[in-house]
Formats: C-alpha cells, sequence, structure tokens
C-alpha cells in the first residue's frame, strides 16, 4: 500500500484569486437577494477569509459592484458576438431580435438576481454606464433620423425590456414564452420608432 503526502495547496495570484472570489459571490447572490448575502458566505464559498475579500474589493458594495459590471461587459460582448455572427445585410429588425435574445439568455441565467431590485447605490452608476452602450449600439443598427425621438423611443424600449425581462424572470424563464416576449419587445420599438429605419 503506497502513502500519500498531504495535499499541496497552490497559491493562487491576485487576478486568479479576485477571478475565485467572483465567482463565490456570483453563485451566492443566484439564490439570494444582496441583502441576504454576507461576506463570510462569499468567502466561505471562496474558499479564503473575510479579509481577503475586503482586501479585494473594499467591502461588500465593492464586491457586488465589481460583480455587477463584470456580468454587464460579459452581456454586451455576447450581444456584440450575436450580431457580428450574422450574415451581411441582415434587417435592422433581426439585429435587434438577436440582440434581445442574446439579452433573454443573460436574463435566464441571472434570473435570481433580476429579481433582487435592493442594490447598493454604487450599482447606479453601473446600469447608466451599461444603459448608454446599450443606447449607442442600437442607434448604430437603427440608424437615427431624430436624435431626440429616437433616443427616448430606445430608452422606453430598454425599460419596457427590462420590465417584461423581470416578469419572465420571475415566472421561472419559460421557453414557451420567450418568442411572445420578443414579439412584444420588437413591436414596442417599431410602435416608439415608427418605422425600422433600415
Amino acid at each position: 500500500m503506497t502513502a500519500t503526502g498531504p495535499t499541496v495547496r497552490r497559491r493562487l495570484g491576485p487576478e486568479e484569486r479576485r477571478a475565485v472570489i467572483l465567482a463565490a459571490a456570483r453563485a451566492a447572490f443566484a439564490t439570494a437577494s444582496y441583502a441576504e448575502v454576507g461576506v463570510p458566505e462569499v468567502a466561505r464559498r471562496a474558499g479564503g477569509s473575510p479579509a481577503i475579500v475586503f482586501h479585494y474589493f473594499g467591502s461588500k458594495e465593492g464586491l457586488y459592484a465589481a460583480l455587477l459590471e463584470a456580468d454587464m461587459n460579459d452581456l454586451a460582448e455576447r450581444q456584440q458576438a450575436a450580431d457580428a455572427a450574422l450574415p451581411p445585410n441582415t434587417s435592422a429588425r433581426d439585429r435587434v431580435r438577436t440582440w434581445v435574445l442574446a439579452h433573454l439568455d443573460h436574463v435566464a441565467a441571472h434570473a435570481r438576481g433580476s429579481l433582487a431590485r435592493e442594490e447598493p447605490v454604487a450599482t447606479a452608476a453601473i446600469r447608466d454606464r451599461a444603459r448608454e452602450k446599450d443606447l449607442a449600439f442600437l442607434a448604430e443598427i437603427l440608424q437615427p433620423a431624430d436624435a431626440v425621438r429616437d433616443r427616448f423611443a430606445l430608452l422606453g424600449f430598454l425599460g419596457f425590456l427590462d420590465a417584461v425581462g423581470a416578469a419572465w424572470a420571475s415566472d421561472g424563464c419559460p421557453e414557451d414564452d420567450r418568442h411572445p416576449l420578443v414579439e412584444a419587445a420588437l413591436g414596442a420599438l417599431q410602435g416608439g420608432l415608427g418605422d425600422w429605419r433600415r
């Protein structure tokens, strides 16, 4: 019988440690609201101490803000990749449809978090930046003719998409409801714009 020695744990570098903590936070917030999750729980999931979490993120609010920013950046990258994969000369409507479907995939992957509306103050600026990126991306697709009117139409569309996405998440993200949700969102945008511009 061969004796085995003690397991040697590899020391993680700063970026790896940060990624492990963010993954632990993502798992914790996937099943509970912001108020329900404590730093000790995240630290336990990450295999470290609360002091390590505070070292990397400063506070629970800083941790949540970093997690939200990473998720918003991931969503934007997925939406842009889905758009880039479309064939040339795809209609504006179909490009927006693809963008909405990528958004719904994100909602489904973060369904519990989508319902947790109590968030720290720091997240407002992150959500504002993400919204401005959304507006710029949609404006590039739609080539607005009336900057002010179309901005209002796009803001209304994004608000509508947030609301119906949250309702869909609260129902458990049923796949049968995905198509009607997309069609409702596209109809809301077309109604706001008056036409698809391209």
